[in-house]
């Protein structure tokens, strides 16, 4: 007897409800996770901002949750790394009030280094010179750095690099001689009959400037002018001419200040 065939099942044409419900259900899962991350997410940046505000001063519950001022005074000030110029002294307070050293050669050394540190980095170094002598410390300041020609007024724009000149001077008690050269070619000026009193005129300012405005002491300070006289070049090329044009500040060494009167 044949054995009887089975009826075969008819094709389930919804499974795919199956595959669906679960994609649903992991999309679900997917996007209430990401919801809840975001709300974490929210609440620890709030706590960050939180955390800035007080850092920098400002207060959610003062002037209506608007940042409020910042207290100046709870501010420190970022040090300046440029060499510093010290302020001009008010004149009430007198230098002689400050305890000075005597320059000895060390000091001197230190000095100059100090300086031409400064015009190494400034780019200054045409504008001024420095050598150390028997005499003590020589600064010399070139007329076309400070000066324009047959001029004695200090140009404005040397102001910051003479000041700083002037602050690493003023910390010691040594005498100053400030003396004024200027090359050899005749000079065609109303205001001034010779070399003679441009290079004498060049050195006073310069010991003005020193007493009014960092308030040396007029009784260690002297003034001269050497006109063409006393050159430390020749003066048959434009070269050796500009060095010639200078107003020297000599720091006196102990064995110098023994000569002045």
């Amino acid at each position: 007897m044949a054995r009887k065939k089975k009826h075969e099942k008819e094709a389930n044409h919804e499974r795919w409800l199956v595959s669906y419900a679960d994609f649903i259900t992991l999309l679900f899962a997917v996007f209430t996770t990401l919801y809840a991350m975001s709300q974490t997410d929210k609440k620890k940046v709030e706590e960050v901002m939180q955390s800035l505000r007080e850092s920098f001063g400002y207060s959610t519950t003062s002037m209506g949750g608007k940042p409020a001022v910042i207290d100046a005074g709870n501010i420190s000030i970022i040090p300046n790394l440029r060499p510093q110029v010290a302020p001009v002294p008010s004149r009430k307070q007198s230098a002689k009030s400050r305890q000075r050293s005597h320059a000895e050669e060390k000091d001197f050394l230190a000095i100059k280094a100090s300086i031409e540190a400064y015009l190494l980095k400034s780019g200054a170094q045409d504008k001024v010179s420095l050598s150390i002598n028997r005499r003590g410390l020589v600064v010399s300041l070139k007329e076309a750095g400070f000066f324009d020609s047959g001029s004695a007024t200090v140009k404005k724009g040397s102001g910051e690099l003479l000041a700083m000149i002037a602050e690493s001077l003023s910390q010691y008690s040594n005498p100053f001689r400030v003396e004024g050269h200027t090359d050899n070619i005749p000079i065609h000026s109303g205001q001034f009959h010779s070399n003679w009193e441009l290079s004498t005129a060049r050195a006073t300012n310069i010991v003005h400037y020193l007493i009014e405005t960092y308030e040396y002491d007029p009784d260690r300070m002297s003034a001269a002018g050497y006109g063409e006289y006393r050159p430390v070049a020749e003066n048959s090329t434009d070269e050796g001419r500009a060095k010639n044009r200078r107003v020297d500040i000599v720091m006196l060494s102990g064995a110098s200040e023994l000569g002045e009167p």
